[in-house]
């Protein structure tokens, strides 16, 4: 099994900055690829951005040129930095992980508990 533990929401005015953590911990092989979803009161949950294992990265057009994400391999840890932030952004924020685990390897898709960014206006 694989953890995910997020760490950095919280309130913020808008224009302001947040920076999330996604920790994935347990039985790792190889992450292929982590990153950030996020969900608003009733829409669907929608990609923010994606960190593979390369270092190559992908973006929401909503989120390009704001957002920043990055990784630690050594940490098995993603991070996404926000910034130029407005209420539109206000979501429940997912941390992903595409993950190898064992021997024998097997693959999975994990996710972490959200944590709430609030964007004030």
């Amino acid at each position: 099994q694989v953890q995910l533990v997020e760490s950095g929401g919280g309130l913020v005015q808008a224009g302001g900055s947040l920076r999330l953590s996604c920790a994935a911990s347990g039985s790792i092989f190889r992450i292929n690829a982590m990153g950030w979803y996020r969900q608003a009161p009733g829409k669907q949950r929608e990609l923010v951005s994606t960190f593979t294992s390369g270092g190559g990265t992908n973006y929401a057009d909503s989120v390009k040129g704001r957002f920043t994400i990055s990784g630690d391999n050594a940490k098995n840890t993603v991070y996404l930095q926000m910034n130029s932030l407005k209420p539109e952004d206000t979501a429940v924020y997912y941390c992903n992980a595409d993950v190898v685990s064992g021997p024998p390897l097997y693959r999975n898709d994990y996710w972490g508990q959200g944590t709430q960014v609030t964007v004030s206006a």
